[in-house]
């Protein structure tokens, strides 16, 4: 049974990947890429519904420990649910990969075998978390992903009412290569003088009457990119991502990888450039010398997985 430190759940129907609305993506070639072992040290960085986690976890009868982080405390409690029916030594811990250092030496762990990282937003957050991660429900401009009530933290909200029209410019088209920034943080900043932009709908509109109809009409919403730009902001996602890496890297045994899972341009840019970065220095070498792409059938049982791009590297020498 699933050993927790954070909560007892008892006597509660146990709940799966498919019934909270989420599909793991890529999830045989992320954790077969691993390589991981019976004894191993597993580090979960982005926990989510725990389908990766879950998937180690069967795939070896309990015996990979596993370090599973999300910043969200609903769902650490959810991954509970999941994994309590089956054999899985499991540790969840309210935190995020960002923090791997401070959690690993909490928990007096040296080192580890493997990490993955998959970057995505689950169904759960997009769909029903109530803090304005997407444009089709109207929601509060939180975009948040810790619980507010414990961890206070900066706000879509205050991004899009108090931030410089530059910046707002400088984020939408760096964090989301969206090509009508400018036009796009100009319009934003010309409402909110009108009145402050509080909902999902606020923003919406906004972005609306900025962008050429041709571009409403694409095969791509024409406000993802900007939520995705104001959300990256918000979390302060590269720079998360950035110190994960480097601090994985270093928690890795020789022979440890790590497996990353990007959706889009701007993060797999980054992790591309950093994997390359430790190959060219003799410290690593690519699992992937391209990044593995979902096969068409699992873009035809889950259309969001079509972004998706899984990287792995291996760990050969220490800085």
């Amino acid at each position: 049974m699933t050993q927790s430190k954070i909560s007892q759940i008892n006597n509660e129907e146990v709940i799966t990947g498919a019934e909270m609305g989420h599909v793991t993506v890529l999830l045989s070639e992320s954790i077969e890429n691993l390589n991981l072992y019976p004894g191993a040290i597993f580090f979960d960085g982005t926990l989510g519904a725990a389908g990766h986690t879950e998937k180690v976890c069967r795939s070896f009868d309990g015996k990979v420990k596993v370090i599973a982080t999300d910043r969200d405390r609903a769902a650490l409690d959810r991954a509970e649910k999941r994994l309590k029916s089956i054999n899985c030594d499991f540790t969840p811990v309210l935190s995020d990969f960002r923090q791997i250092k401070k959690v690993l030496m909490g928990l007096n762990i040296p080192e580890i075998d493997g990490v993955l990282l998959d970057l995505g937003l689950s169904s759960n957050q997009l769909d029903s978390s109530g803090r304005g991660f997407t444009f089709r429900q109207n929601e509060p401009l939180l975009m948040t992903f810790t619980d507010n009530s414990d961890h206070p933290s900066l706000t879509a909200e205050e991004v899009v009412n108090d931030w410089s029209e530059d910046t707002l410019a400088d984020i939408i088209y760096g964090f989301s290569d969206e090509r009508y920034g400018k036009r796009i943080a100009r319009a934003i900043v010309l409402a909110r003088e009108q009145k402050a932009i509080k909902t999902t709908d606020d923003l919406l509109f906004i972005i609306k009457s900025a962008v050429p109809i041709a571009y409403q009409r694409g095969k791509t919403h024409y406000a993802t990119k900007t939520f995705q730009a104001i959300r990256m902001a918000v979390n302060d996602e590269l720079g998360a991502l950035r110190q994960g890496l480097e601090d994985g890297f270093e928690a890795l045994k020789i022979g440890g990888r790590i497996a990353v899972i990007s959706f889009h341009s701007v993060e797999d840019r980054l992790v591309k450039n950093y994997f390359r970065d430790l190959k060219t220095a003799g410290m690593a070498v690519l699992i992937n010398k391209k990044p593995i792409i979902p096969t068409r059938q699992e873009i035809i049982n889950n259309p969001r997985s079509r972004s998706a791009k899984l990287r792995i590297i291996e760990k050969v020498r220490r800085k």
